[in-house]
C-alpha cells in the first residue's frame, strides 16, 4: 500500500476525519447520519472516498453494522486528535476574539468532579486567563437549592431516573458505570466470583442518607434481593473513602475510570459485582436566566461538553 502526501494535503477533509471518529463510536451508518445531520448514502460516500485517499479498507461490513479495519481504527485515532485541536482552536479565538473574563460558578458531585473539571477548566483558563471559575462539592439534593438560588450557575451529578425539573434546563454529558470496590488487603479481593449475597454484612462506605445517589443504592439492594446494610460510614469524598477502604474491611462506590486507576496503582479491587448500570448516566443543569455575562458562560459550556468527549461512553447505545 502506498499512500501519496498530496492525496493527504489536498483531498482529506475534517469531513472525512468527523465522519469516521463518529463511526468508530456509533458504529452504524444510520446513527451517524443522523449525529452529522446528513443522509446515509452521503456516509457511504464518504467511507469510499477515504478508502480512496488512503489506498485500503478502512471498514469490515457484518450484516447492518460496520466495524473498523487497524487501518480505519488507527485513522480514527489520529481524527479525533486532529478534531480535538481544532476545536481547542475555536475556543482560544473566540475567547480572544471577544475578551472573556468574569467567573463562573459550578456546583458537581464528587463521583464527577475529578472526571469532568479537570479538563474543563484547563480548557477555559487556556482560552479565557481572566476569567474566574469556582467549584463546590456536594450532592444533587444539596446543591439544587444552590443552583435555584443563583448561588451557583451549573450543576452537574450523576442522576438515578430522569427528572424533569421546571424552570431548569438540562443536558446529558457522558455515560460512566460506577463499580463497587474494596482496598487491596479485603478478603473479597482473592475471590472472581462474588455474589451480592455475601456483600451486605461487610462494612460499606455510602453516599449521604438523603441524597439522589442514596435512593439508588437502596434500590439496587433492594432489586438483588438484600436489605441494607447497618454497618455503614455515610461519606462523599473519594480522597477519604481510598483511606478508610485501607484501614478497614469496606465496600465502596467509585466511577469506573478512577476505580481502574487506582487499581493500577494497588491502592482497591474492582470487585466482579453487577451494578446494573445504576447512576451512569452523569448530567448538567443550569438556570436559562442566569445572570452571568453570555460569553463566560458558553465558552465554559462547550470547554464542559469538550472535556465530556474525551470521558463519555457514547449516550445512543
Amino acid at each position: 500500500m502506498s499512500i501519496s502526501n498530496s492525496d493527504w494535503h489536498t483531498r482529506l477533509t475534517t469531513r472525512h476525519l468527523r465522519m469516521i471518529t463518529s463511526l468508530a463510536e456509533l458504529g452504524l451508518v444510520a446513527r451517524v447520519a443522523e449525529a452529522l445531520n446528513v443522509t446515509q448514502p452521503a456516509i457511504s460516500k464518504q467511507i469510499a472516498e477515504l478508502e480512496r485517499i488512503v489506498g485500503a479498507s478502512i471498514v469490515i461490513r457484518d450484516r447492518n453494522r460496520l466495524h473498523l479495519t487497524p487501518i480505519g481504527l488507527k485513522l480514527a485515532e489520529h481524527g479525533r486528535l486532529v478534531l480535538s485541536q481544532i476545536d481547542r482552536a475555536a475556543f482560544d479565538i473566540d475567547a480572544m476574539a471577544r475578551g472573556v473574563s468574569g467567573s463562573v460558578t459550578v456546583g458537581a458531585v464528587g463521583s464527577v468532579a475529578p472526571l469532568l473539571l479537570p479538563e474543563a477548566i484547563a480548557l477555559m483558563k487556556g482560552s479565557a486567563p481572566k476569567a474566574n471559575i469556582a467549584v463546590i462539592e456536594g450532592h444533587f439534593v444539596s446543591l439544587l437549592p444552590e443552583l435555584t438560588a443563583g448561588k451557583i450557575d451549573l450543576l452537574i451529578a450523576r442522576i438515578w431516573q430522569p427528572m424533569e425539573l421546571p424552570g431548569i434546563r438540562q443536558t446529558a454529558l457522558f455515560k460512566e458505570p460506577i463499580v463497587v470496590v474494596a482496598g487491596r488487603g479485603h478478603p473479597l479481593a482473592r475471590k472472581s466470583d462474588i455474589s451480592w449475597q455475601s456483600v451486605p454484612d461487610w462494612p460499606w462506605i455510602l453516599p449521604q442518607s438523603n441524597s439522589i445517589a442514596r435512593q439508588a443504592v437502596d434500590a439496587l439492594f433492594a432489586r438483588n434481593g438484600l436489605l441494607l446494610p447497618q454497618n455503614t460510614i455515610a461519606s462523599a469524598s473519594l480522597t477519604l473513602n481510598l483511606e478508610l477502604m485501607r484501614k478497614l474491611p469496606a465496600l465502596g462506590l467509585f466511577p469506573e475510570s478512577l476505580a481502574q486507576i487506582h487499581a493500577a496503582r494497588g491502592d482497591i479491587v474492582v470487585l466482579s459485582l453487577d451494578t446494573e448500570g445504576f447512576l451512569s448516566e452523569a448530567r448538567c443543569f443550569w438556570m436559562p436566566d442566569q445572570k452571568i455575562p453570555d460569553g463566560i458562560f458558553e465558552l465554559f459550556m462547550q470547554c464542559l461538553i469538550q472535556s465530556a468527549s474525551g470521558n463519555k461512553t457514547n449516550l445512543n447505545t
